[in-house]
């Protein structure tokens, strides 16, 4: 019974594709992709969706300031608090195990209560962790507090790159989503930038401000129309998308398109672990599942939070070093922004897994040459060249492109669960990292970053073999020509 249940949900599917020979004509080759954009009235932009987008990517924000906010404090913590480095570094690691504790609900939560609360909900908890932290006068305050924050950006890193994939037109989806990774980059630089002037505890109160934005702000967004669609509130779904994409724009296909697939799949059972491997969903899941363990397992984490370590250990001033990361990132993202749906995912993503590579390898060479007294005036130098191209490389692609995949590749009926997967498979490997990144760097520095530089050729081969072209299609119709054709190509 079950095989017949999933042959029949496939057939549902098909049937979806078969009807809808406009779409078909698109994957063919038969209609423009810009016509068929147009015709949709995918390319409108109206002052409800930008201002849920700001809304949603405060979030963003708010995150980057938590990212940014161990390197630059420390040594000032360590010494006002008298931590030793384990301590510190269980301070700094506690965040990535909250983060991986909320993300085995978080996709259940967003379908529960949706998007909207379950950003709130977040930044209920993120603030709870800043107030523990600015009142800290020991470590199991401060441990408390970081765990917390875990726990709350847990849930945004989850939910706000799906509430805006599902928000945006299809011609912009790519861009909205990677607003994601430059806002975070720009949490990040304020961040560094402040931490350079003023004290942990004010630094601190500082990362308090972008919660209290969202979560004041969030009153006033609407929820994910598609969210409305799949648990039945049709009216409320109609009048939100109307005001998301303009009174003067034509939504009768999209409304159509996202109805029918939303139908479809409430006929197909309710999935549970079991039904998750499946090999319709084994190509989404594999993609996903990959591009999350690899940014992580490519260094990003520990890069951030001990780049003034890492700079003070190569010879150069961690100042200036953490200021030059701070400022190169944010070109990266604006361009990211502007060219994911020009140039799509896979090239963006293949520059960006190709720039990290070769930045781990001049920073290992730098440390090797450092270490055996060779060129040693010029090492540091190198190993500014070599963080700050990673700094450069890896929000221009990496640092969006797997929450942009997830949110792109993953059904609805099995994104709550599969996205629930995913994050607790980034969280786990970003605690692995940010835990053991500065004993690596006592063990050897150089040989920190050939590692790190060898996952990262691998994901370079990840993306060229596996990752597909999404720009210019609906979720409808990258999600149904995944499940049905690619996995029969693909395996």
């Amino acid at each position: 019974m079950e095989r017949e249940s999933e042959e029949d949900a496939i057939t549902i599917t098909r049937h979806l594709l078969v009807a809808e020979k406009q779409d078909e004509d698109y994957f063919a080759g038969g209609r423009d992709a810009s016509t068929s954009v147009s015709q949709r009235g995918g390319s409108s932009v109206t002052a409800a969706l930008v201002f849920s987008t700001t809304v949603a990517v405060c979030g963003s924000f708010a995150y980057g300031c938590w990212a940014g906010y161990i390197s630059p404090v420390r040594s000032e913590i360590m010494s006002d608090l008298g931590l030793s480095t384990a301590e510190f570094s269980l301070f700094a690691s506690l965040a990535t195990l909250g983060g991986l504790l909320s993300s085995l609900v978080s996709g259940k939560i967003s379908d529960w209560i949706g998007r909207r609360a379950t950003m709130g909900f977040g930044q209920i908890l993120c603030l709870s962790g800043w107030i523990l932290i600015v009142f800290s006068q020991g470590a199991w305050s401060l441990d408390l507090g970081r765990l917390l924050q875990g726990g709350g950006v847990g849930l945004l890193l989850y939910v706000i790159p799906i509430y805006l994939a599902e928000i945006a037109p299809e011609n912009l989806r790519g861009g909205s989503v990677v607003l994601n990774q430059l806002l975070i980059s720009c949490g990040i630089a304020t961040m560094f930038f402040a931490g350079n002037v003023i004290g942990w505890r004010i630094l601190a109160l500082i990362g308090m401000l972008p919660c209290l934005v969202q979560l004041l702000c969030l009153f006033f967004i609407p929820e994910s129309p598609r969210h409305l669609a799949r648990i039945g509130r049709d009216k409320e779904f109609e009048a939100t998308l109307l005001c998301l994409r303009g009174g003067n724009v034509d939504i009768t296909h999209e409304l159509a398109e996202i109805k029918e697939y939303t139908a479809a799949l409430q006929q197909i059972p309710k999935v549970n672990l079991s039904h998750l491997f499946q090999r319709k969903y084994a190509y989404a899941l594999i993609v996903v599942f990959g591009l999350m363990a690899l940014q992580q397992l490519g260094g990003s984490t520990g890069i951030l939070f001990y780049a003034s370590d890492i700079f003070e250990s190569a010879g150069c001033s961690s100042a200036v070093g953490t200021t030059v990361m701070a400022i190169i990132q944010l070109p990266s993202c604006f361009v990211s922004v502007f060219f994911m749906d020009k140039f799509g995912r896979r090239l963006i993503g293949l520059s960006s897994a190709a720039g990290m590579c070769f930045s781990c390898i001049l920073t290992a060479l730098s440390f090797l040459l450092k270490g055996n007294q060779w060129l040693k005036e010029i090492s540091p130098y190198l190993v500014l060249i070599g963080i700050s191209g990673y700094s450069l490389a890896y929000p221009m692609g990496m640092g969006g492109l797997p929450y942009l995949m997830m949110a792109e590749l993953l059904p609805i009926n099995i994104k709550g669960l599969a996205g629930s997967l995913a994050s607790s498979i980034l969280w786990s490997t970003s605690w692995i990292v940010s835990y053991a990144f500065a004993f690596m760097l006592e063990w050897s520095s150089s040989g920190t970053f050939f590692i790190f530089a060898g996952v990262n050729a691998f994901l370079l081969l990840f993306i060229a073999k596996l990752v597909p072209e999404t720009k210019g299609q609906s979720l409808e119709e990258i999600q149904e020509s995944i499940t049905i054709s690619r996995p029969l190509s693909a395996f």
